[in-house]
């Protein structure tokens, strides 16, 4: 029986990872699940001890502040770089296989073409700096463990894009979202299944970039939601990043490459617009 361990259980992917391994098959009785309260990623000998005895521990502890990290990049650090560091050295001393969770904002942003799995790391944010050190922490104290980087991520659990253009639709009349940044909105349980796969199969180590095929804008993924809705998409206006300044800059081109899983001949994450449909009833359900 395979004992399962879900850092950061109480996100939107660790919560969806716990829905998957159930899914799946996986008792509940062999996944812990760590959330923040349970498990200090920062505390070397607590994170050991909390791991020992899994075979399996996936890491989506993380601090993911984007904005609030440009101030606080001391706090990030802790979590994102010193905590990863951690949960590697964990999984080497305790014998279990460690999925790391990263991001798209380990590259600059800059390019014309998807970034490769091995593309130069080059972040232009607090945010990704301190995930760029995690990686590299991981790297260094557990080389056979599984980097899986992804972005633009939505789901049931936790607030995110999908659900603020929900609730606007019903609160504006018209809704002005950025048009010159490009990426791949990516479900959750999406993430959640193809962790599972890379697991189940054995696949190679190293990183991998598990986002949904295809690309768009945030003003075209709000008017994928507001159709999705039964809401007219011409009421989401584009507007330029200069338009919406933020503290921390935000990537121009977030597309991910994904090469691993074609080398691999492991299936691809689906098409974004697709998971979109299947996941809108989910995200937007009322909480109970």
């Amino acid at each position: 029986m395979t004992r399962w361990a879900v850092t950061g259980a109480g996100g939107q992917l660790g919560l969806d990872l716990q829905v998957a391994l159930a899914l799946s098959g996986v008792d509940d009785k062999s996944v812990t699940a760590l959330t923040r309260d349970a498990l200090d990623v920062t505390d070397r000998d607590a994170v050991r001890e909390a791991l020992r005895g899994h075979d399996v521990v996936v890491n989506c502890a993380a601090y993911t502040k984007v904005d609030a990290a440009e101030t606080h990049e001391a706090d990030a650090f802790a979590v994102n770089a010193i905590g990863a560091a951690n949960v590697a050295i964990a999984c080497r001393d305790v014998g279990a296989k460690l999925v790391h969770v990263s991001t798209d904002y380990v590259f600059a942003g800059d390019a014309q073409e998807p970034y490769a799995e091995d593309a130069p790391l080059a972040p232009r944010s607090a945010y990704g700096r301190t995930k760029a050190a995690g990686e590299w922490a991981v790297q260094a104290h557990d080389p056979q463990s599984w980097i899986v980087r992804t972005a633009w991520l939505y789901g049931g659990g936790g607030p995110n894009f999908v659900k603020t253009m929900a609730r606007l639709a019903g609160e504006r009349q018209t809704v002005s979202v950025v048009d010159d940044q490009r990426g791949q909105p990516t479900w959750t349980m999406d993430v959640a299944e193809a962790i599972l796969r890379l697991v189940a199969e054995g696949a190679p180590r190293g990183v991998w970039h598990a986002t949904s095929q295809g690309e768009t804008t945030w003003c075209g993924f709000a008017r994928a939601v507001f159709e999705g809705l039964g809401h007219d998409p011409d009421r989401v206006l584009p507007i330029s990043t200069a338009g919406y300044p933020l503290p921390a800059p935000r990537p121009a081109y977030s597309v991910l490459g994904h090469d691993a899983w074609r080398m691999a001949r492991l299936p691809l994450l689906p098409p974004w617009r697709e998971s979109l449909v299947r996941a809108l009833p989910e995200v937007v359900a009322p909480e109970a």
